[in-house]
């Protein structure tokens, strides 16, 4: 199971775990795998604070995902402070939208948030919010892999990354992206079919797998988008794959931070229940349907706004959904791929590992049986 990308990062088996939940990122990696923790919810000061806690915890090394589209609102904008384009930014957001997801909430009686718990509006989702992100990343040797979670990352970010004896990636969801990764000199790509949760493209995990891998040649390539289980890990391994990036499967596990309503609603639901939507960051991304959705795509709505004026719309929806997650059960911000259908019960996130290893031995056993008929 141990491909050529675990030696480079000098992990044991290449099942990699993307999390907001420092908790389950550091499960995953004393495990054996790559805990990936998702940066875009920290101030670059509470990255500080998650990346010491994993220092601490970590035996071995993590990694980090960032968000910098190719393509956003407010892209080129140059000199300005983190905080200055969040100013120009929430000037473009028509009132109109804002108040919108305002009655949304209201109408199913989500409670506002106390006075000290003020967030900011803008996330990591800019070249200009990302940067700070990166110093801080670049303070923490145990963090060994950076991946965009949208897009071909800057040059400069690039360089910054690799200068530091990192290895950068992408997520892609077609052939064409996946090249830009390459010609960008990445280091490795994740091919993410529709299935999985989050930032997906159209094209389904068995076409783009092998489409992927054949067009990018030696590049290590990571399958993501509906992985649940070791039988498909082996699956993506057979293609070509260099390893598993698996992202849902951990809202589930004791150690996520979800509040147990909404992770009653995901171990509820099934492969049908989930929707790409652009109503929650303002590019398509798969999670649950429910009245919020189901709100934004009605013919005398507003429609959603491009990335990242969206989430500046709906992030006071985020931060109160997980607030009160019982009030928000019916408009909360559940991003999860259609792998939702197979995560019925809570696991530990070490038994999750060691269950996907046994699964994937378990695959190879009965094809070595069929070959050796």
């Amino acid at each position: 199971m141990r491909t050529e990308i675990c030696d480079r990062l000098g992990i044991d088996v290449p099942i990699f775990a993307f999390t907001h939940c420092r908790d389950v990122a550091a499960a995953v990696s004393n495990a054996g795998g790559l805990g990936v923790l998702g940066a875009v919810g920290f101030t670059a000061e509470q990255l500080e604070v998650e990346l010491t806690w994993l220092d601490e915890h970590v035996t071995g090394v993590y990694g980090v995902d960032l968000v910098i589209p190719s393509k956003y609102e407010g892209k080129g904008v140059e000199g300005l402070s983190p905080e200055e384009l969040e100013a120009k930014l929430g000037e473009l957001v028509p009132q109109g939208h804002r108040d919108f997801a305002e009655k949304i909430l209201e109408d199913h009686g989500v409670p506002h948030l106390p006075p000290e718990e003020h967030h900011n509006q803008l996330l990591g989702w800019t070249a200009t919010t990302v940067a700070p992100q990166i110093e801080v990343i670049l303070k923490h040797p145990k963090a060994k892999l950076v991946a965009n979670a949208l897009g071909t990352p800057p040059d400069d970010v690039i360089k910054q990354i690799q200068d530091s004896g990192r290895l950068i990636g992408a997520l892609c969801g077609s052939v064409k992206h996946a090249l830009n990764h390459k010609n960008a000199g990445l280091d490795f790509v994740v091919m993410q079919g529709t299935e999985g949760g989050g930032h997906c493209g159209e094209v389904s995990s068995m076409v783009l797998w092998p489409q992927v891998i054949d067009a990018i040649g030696d590049m290590p390539a990571l399958a993501a988008g509906g992985i649940g289980n070791g039988r498909q890990v082996a699956a993506a391994l057979a293609m070509g794959a260099a390893g598993a990036w698996t992202g849902s499967l951990w809202l589930t596990v004791e150690e996520a931070n979800v509040p147990p309503a909404q992770m009653q609603t995901y171990i509820d639901a099934t492969s049908h229940d989930t929707v790409r939507s652009r109503s929650w960051t303002g590019k398509p991304c798969r999670m649950l349907k429910n009245d919020w959705t189901e709100a934004w795509e009605q013919a005398d709505t507003p429609n959603p706004l491009p990335m990242p004026l969206q989430m500046m719309v709906a992030l006071d929806g985020v931060k109160r959904g997980h607030r009160y997650p019982e009030a928000a059960k019916d408009v909360n911000f559940n991003p999860v791929g259609q792998v939702v259908g197979m995560m019925n019960k809570v696991e530990r996130s070490s038994e999750v590992v060691q269950r996907l290893i046994t699964e994937y031995l378990e695959s190879c056993e009965r094809l070595n049986k069929l070959n050796n008929a």
